[in-house]
């Protein structure tokens, strides 16, 4: 598969749900000028949902467009220990895991954690607030549908499980100086369990790959917790990038009619004691 310095491409650029297509390799497509965002869909004819489509993602969340629906449950995620690998895929940084990550059960289905990279700044704005980085954690099912589960950041304190990969972010970093654009630097075993902690709020929608092509259908689940990482961190991210790629988030999308459904668990708290109340001697 080849790689072309200062491009992304299909196969090999974000990789944030999608599988290699050979229609669509040697397409390249970037953040800015020719190939920025807003040319994505007259890149290649299989790109044409980036420009078209009525799901797209990311969105900005907005409260007089967000439905709080008591039908959904707290979310379920399950990880375990696995080998992973930190790699730098030109335009961003992504960690990949071995099988038996884990998985995340949405609707009754549950999808296996296969990867989850970073954006810098966030590509989701809450409530018309852009945050300094964003985290996608990317599941796929048996069917090939895929499901993100997204935090966002803000400048603050150290994020711990980014401190524990900071040697290998720093090596990431000289691989780029040394001229590698793709480096790949072995994690080993890692314990992701800590990410699976206990979520009170969280935002559901139907949206789409935030990269080409810009498929629809993906399940996103929005952490309504905004979590902080340092400064020097957001750089650490950016560090092994191209100067194109640093500032690499897809603007909001237009909701279309779509509902952003809220969970929170403070919300059915208080309605099941108010239920239970009302119930007759």
């Amino acid at each position: 598969m080849i790689i072309i310095i200062k491009f992304c491409f299909f196969a090999m650029a974000i990789l944030c749900v999608a599988p290699a297509n050979a229609q669509t390799q040697g397409v390249v497509f970037g953040y800015g000028g020719k190939n920025g965002p807003n040319r994505w869909g007259h890149l290649n004819p299989h790109y044409t949902k980036c420009s078209v489509g009525k799901l797209q993602s990311p969105i900005d969340i907005q409260r007089r467009q967000t439905f709080y629906n008591r039908s959904l449950e707290s979310l379920h995620r399950d990880y375990h220990t696995t080998n992973a690998t930190l790699v730098n895929h030109v335009c961003n940084v992504a960690m990949f895991f071995g099988e038996g990550a884990g998985d995340v059960v949405i609707d009754n289905k549950n999808y296996s954690l296969m990867q989850m990279h970073w954006h810098t700044p966030s590509e989701h704005h809450l409530h018309g607030v852009q945050y300094a980085a964003e985290l996608h954690m990317v599941h796929q099912a048996k069917d090939g549908s895929y499901a993100v589960v997204a935090s966002l950041f803000k400048i603050g304190s150290e994020e711990p499980f980014l401190s524990q990969m900071k040697d290998k972010l720093v090596k990431l970093k000289e691989e780029r100086r040394k001229g590698n654009q793709t480096a790949q630097v072995e994690v080993g075993k890692i314990d992701t369990r800590h990410i699976e902690r206990k979520t009170r709020k969280y935002f559901r929608y139907v949206g789409s790959l935030t990269t080409p092509p810009c498929s629809e259908n993906v399940s996103w689940t929005i952490l309504g917790k905004v979590r902080s990482m340092s400064k020097e961190q957001v750089e650490l991210l950016r560090s092994p990038l191209d100067t194109s790629y640093k500032n690499n988030s897809r603007p909001c999308q237009p909701l279309n009619g779509r509902r952003v459904e809220m969970f929170h668990e403070l919300a059915t708290e208080k309605q099941e004691t108010s239920s239970k109340k009302k119930k007759p001697n």
